[in-house]
C-alpha cells in the first residue's frame, strides 16, 4: 500500500513543503496521542528502537510539491531530486577507520565510539579541554544543533565549538542584533512581500539559490519596484528588466558606499519619515553626519553605479512605503565581506530612515540561506551563544541554562572561538587537537581551503559525521554514519523565523545512526553530568525549557501543534500564539527602539602575498574574484555532486569572464583559465559573458580539488561577525597555455 510523509525539502532555508510517497518501508506520520505528537505508548518518553533492516533496498521516493506560504507547491531542481540521494550507492552505512595505508575500513560501532572517546580523553589529558573541537552546521536539526553544543560544552568540557552559519548569516546577525536587539532573518513572513510595490535585493540571487521565492516578487516587479543590486547581471538581475525595475551592478566590494549615497538622498530630499524616527529609534543625527560625504556623483565615481540610478533607487523606496509597501533584503553578496557588518547596518539604516521595520507594509530582512540556518545558530552552536540565543557571558543565561540541565554555573565553559580561528587553530600547540565535525564540508566551504585542509591532517584525531565520502570525510581518522532528512524526525526553522516538523519517511539503513544517538553513547563513555536523550520530541522539549525567557523562545511551540499544522514563528512564550511579525510595537532594546549606528567604509585593498610570481607573469592580470552559487547545486556539492540529473547539467566549474577582458588575455569560449593568488590555483575552462563586470571574474565554490573556489579565497574577517572574505578576492588570472602554467597546475593537483 502505498503511504505518504509529509515534510519540507532538506536544502535552503525556504524549506519548500513536499510530500514524499512510497509503496514500501514508508513509515506513517504517528497520530499524535495527548499531549503528544506521538503515540500513548511513546509519550512517557521511552526510546523506540532502532528500525529492522529491510532485506531489499530502500525504493526510490517520489516527491511532490506541497502547498506552503512559502513555496506555494513549486519545487526547484535539486528539490524534486532530494530523494535520489536516500539509496545512493556511495551511501556510508557503517563506521570506518582510516588504516596507516590511508583506506578507510570497516568497524563495529562499539569500537568506533570508544576510539572516538579515548581520542577525547588523551587530547584532554594532554593539552586541557580546549584541545578538543566541535564543528557543526546550519543544516542540523534543532534538536541536534540544541544537543550539540550541550555535549560540547558538558560532555566534551570545552569551548571550541563553532559552525559554517559563520560563513553564512553572522555579518547581518551582528547587524540586527545591534540594530533591533535582536536577529530573525525575515521578521515578516514571506507572503508579505507580495503586495509590496518596490523592493530593493541587495547581494542575492534568489532565482537561482531558491526559485520558489521569485513568485513573491512578482508584485514588485509588475509595479516596475523590483531592484537589484548585484555586479552580476543575475537571474534574479535579469527580472528586472522589460521595465520590471532597475539593475545596479557596483563594483564589488562597494555596497556599503552604494547604501550610504542612498541614505544621503533620502535625507536631502526630504524623503525621511521623521515622525518614525523620533518615535521608534536613536542615533539619527550621528547618521546624517556620516553620509554627508556620500552624495550621488561621489558615489557613482566609487562604485560605478550611476548618480541618477541612485536618485532613482532613494525615490522608489519611499513612494513605495507611502503606496503598496516597500521591503530591503540583504544576502550573502554583500554580507559576505570583512565589512558585512558595517555593510548589514548601513541596509537597517536605510531602512529606519524610511520608517519600514515593523510597520504594516513594509520591513527589512536579510535571507537565510542553509536549510536550519535560523534555528542552527539560536540554540547553542555558536562560540559564544546559549540556547534561546542567550549570551554565553550573561550571568543570568548561565544561570537558567545551568538550572535546565542540571549542572553547577561553573561547568559551563565560557565564549569559544569563531569558525575561521577555530579551524586556524587546528594542530597548533595551543589549539584543537580532536576535531569532531557534523553537517559541514569544511574541506571545500571554508575559506583559504588549502590551509583548512593542512589543519585537518595535522590533528592527533579527526571526527566526521556524514553520510557521504565528503572532502572532509575523506580526510577523517574515523567517519561515523548518520541519517539523512527522510529517515528522523525533527524540527528546523526557516527563513520566516517559523518552526517547521521534519517527519521520518522511510527507515534507515541498519548501519547508520542519528547524530543524538552518537552523542548519548559518547556522553555516557565520557562520564557526562546531565541527560542526553536520543529521541528527538524529548530532546525538543528541554529545548523549549533552555528558550524559554530568551530572545529565540520556543517555550510555547510543542511537536502535536506541529503535527496539527499550526503556524508557529519565534519568539514564541508559552500562553503566546507566536510572533509572525516582529517590531510592529517595539524593537527589543530596553527602551523598545531600534539604534541606528553610523557606519563608513574603511576597505583598503592590501598587497597579497604572491610567492608563485603571478603578478610578474606578463600573461596574467589582476581582477577581483566573487563567488557563489549555481542552481542545480548546493553548498559543497556534496549532496548534489552525486545526483547524475544536477551534476550532468553542471559537471564542474566554470570561470565566468567578461569577453573584453578573455579577448584582451587571449582566452576563448570553454578554453583552460588559470586563476590564482598566494593561496591557492583553480584551473577551469572559461564561460564568456557580458554579465559581469570587465575587471571582475565569479566562480561557483560548489567543487572540490582543483576546481575549488575557495582555494582563493582569504581568511580575513569582520571584527564584528567574524564573517571571512568571501566576495572580494585578488586573484591573477591567464590562460593556461601561458608558460608556466602546466607547472602550477601539477603543484596544485599535487596539493
Amino acid at each position: 500500500m502505498t503511504q505518504s510523509a509529509e515534510t519540507h525539502c532538506p536544502y535552503c532555508a525556504l524549506q519548500c513543503a513536499m510530500t514524499l510517497t512510497s509503496p514500501a518501508r514508508l513509515v506513517p506520520t504517528a497520530q499524535p496521542g495527548p499531549g503528544s505528537a506521538r503515540g500513548p505508548a511513546e509519550a512517557a518518553g521511552s526510546v523506540p528502537a532502532l528500525p529492522e533492516p529491510s532485506p531489499v533496498p530502500s525504493p526510490a521516493l517520489d516527491v511532490t510539491g506541497r502547498d506552503f506560504p512559502t513555496n506555494r507547491g513549486g519545487l526547484c531542481r535539486k528539490g524534486w531530486t532530494s530523494p535520489k540521494l536516500l539509496n545512493h550507492p556511495g551511501r556510508i552505512t557503517e563506521p570506518l577507520l582510516k588504516g596507516a595505508d590511508g583506506l578507510h575500513r570497516p568497524i563495529a560501532w562499539d569500537q568506533a565510539l570508544d576510539l572516538a572517546a579515548q581520542a577525547v580523553k588523551d587530547a584532554r589529558s594532554r593539552y586541557g579541554a580546549d584541545a578538543v573541537g566541535v564543528f557543526g552546521g546550519g543544516g542540523l536539526t534543532n534538536e541536534k544543533a540544541y544537543m550539540l553544543g550541550k555535549f560540547a560544552r558538558l560532555a566534551l568540557r570545552t569551548s571550541r565549538i563553532d559552525y559554517n552559519g559563520r560563513f553564512c548569516m553572522s555579518s547581518a546577525a551582528a547587524a540586527g542584533m545591534r540594530a533591533f536587539g535582536v536577529d530573525r532573518g525575515l521578521p515578516f513572513p514571506l507572503e508579505a512581500l507580495d503586495t509590496a510595490s518596490t523592493i530593493l535585493m541587495l547581494g542575492s540571487n534568489v532565482a537561482e539559490t531558491m526559485p520558489p521565492f521569485v513568485q513573491h516578487l512578482k508584485g514588485a516587479r509588475d509595479a516596475g519596484g523590483l531592484i537589484v543590486v548585484d555586479p552580476r547581471r543575475s537571474a534574479t538581475a535579469a527580472f528586472t528588466a522589460d521595465g520590471g525595475g532597475l539593475h545596479l551592478q557596483p563594483l564589488p566590494g562597494t555596497d556599503l558606499t552604494l547604501l550610504l549615497g542612498l541614505s544621503h538622498v533620502v535625507i536631502h530630499e526630504n524623503l525621511v519619515d521623521t515622525a518614525y524616527l523620533q518615535e521608534r529609534s536613536t542615533g539619527y543625527r550621528a547618521v546624517v553626519r556620516s553620509v554627508n560625504a556620500f552624495w550621488p556623483e561621489r558615489v557613482q565615481s566609487l562604485t560605478g553605479v550611476p548618480a541618477e540610478f541612485i536618485r532613482q533607487t532613494a525615490r522608489m523606496l519611499a513612494a513605495g512605503a507611502r503606496a503598496g509597501g516597500s521591503y530591503i533584503l540583504t544576502g550573502r553578496g554583500v554580507e559576505q565581506h570583512v565589512d558585512g557588518t558595517d555593510t548589514a547596518t548601513a541596509a537597517i539604516n536605510l531602512s529606519l530612515l524610511l520608517g519600514l521595520p515593523g510597520s504594516a507594509r513594509s520591513g527589512y530582512g536579510t535571507l537565510t540561506g542553509q536549510g536550519n540556518g535560523q534555528g542552527g545558530r539560536e540554540h547553542g552552536q555558536k562560540a559564544d551563544q546559549l540556547p534561546g540565543y542567550r549570551k554565553i557571558t550573561d550571568p543570568a543565561a548561565r544561570a537558567h541554562v545551568a538550572a535546565v540541565w542540571g549542572v553547577p554555573e561553573n561547568l559551563i565553559p565560557g565564549p569559544g572561538l569563531p569558525a575561521v580561528q577555530l579551524l586556524q587553530s587546528l594542530g597548533k600547540p595551543d589549539g584543537v587537537r580532536c576535531l569532531f565535525v557534523h553537517a559541514s564540508n569544511i574541506a571545500v566551504a571554508a575559506p583559504d581551503a588549502n590551509a583548512v585542509i593542512e589543519g585537518l591532517r595535522s590533528l592527533d584525531f579527526l571526527v566526521v559525521c556524514d553520510f557521504f565520502l565528503s572532502e572532509t570525510a575523506a580526510e577523517a581518522d574515523l567517519i561515523l554514519p548518520v541519517l539523512q532528512w527522510a529517515e528522523e524526525e525533527g524540527t528546523l526553522t526557516n527563513l520566516e523565523g517559523r518552526v517547521l516538523r521534519r517527519r521520518r519517511a522511510i527507515s534507515p539503513p541498519a548501519g547508520a545512526r542519528s547524530e543524538l544517538w552518537i552523542m548519548a553513547r559518547l556522553a555516557e563513555r565520557l562520564d557526562a553530568p546531565s541527560t542526553y536523550s536520543e529521541d528527538p520530541e524529548t530532546v525538543f522539549e528541554e529545548l523549549r525549557l533552555a528558550s524559554a525567557g530568551g530572545l529565540a523562545d520556543y517555550s510555547g511551540i510543542d511537536y502535536a501543534m506541529l503535527d496539527r499544522g499550526e503556524a508557529a514563528y519565534w519568539p514564541y512564550p508559552a500562553g503566546s500564539t507566536g510572533t509572525p511579525r516582529l517590531f510592529r510595537d517595539r524593537f527589543a532594546h530596553p527602551d523598545g527602539k531600534a539604534v541606528m549606528v553610523p557606519v563608513t567604509p574603511r576597505r583598503r585593498r592590501t598587497p597579497v602575498a604572491d610567492p608563485a610570481g603571478h603578478a610578474t607573469d606578463p600573461a596574467a592580470k589582476a581582477m577581483t574574484l566573487i563567488t557563489g552559487r549555481l542552481l542545480e547545486h548546493y553548498q559543497s556539492g556534496a549532496q548534489t555532486r552525486r545526483v547524475a540529473e544536477l551534476l550532468e547539467a553542471q559537471p564542474g566549474a566554470t570561470v565566468q569572464i567578461h569577453p573584453s577582458a578573455a579577448d584582451a588575455m587571449g582566452i576563448t569560449a570553454e578554453s583552460l583559465v588559470s586563476v590564482a593568488n598566494g593561496r591557492g590555483e583553480v584551473v577551469c575552462p572559461a564561460e564568456l559573458s557580458t554579465a559581469i563586470r570587465p575587471e571582475t571574474v565569479f566562480l561557483p565554490f560548489h567543487f572540490p580539488g582543483a576546481e575549488s573556489a575557495n582555494r582563493l579565497t582569504e581568511a580575513a574577517t569582520d571584527p564584528v561577525s567574524g564573517m571571512p572574505e568571501f566576495k572580494f578576492n585578488t586573484v591573477w588570472v591567464r590562460p593556461v597555455s601561458a608558460p608556466g602554467s602546466a607547472r602550477m597546475l601539477q603543484t596544485t593537483e599535487a596539493s
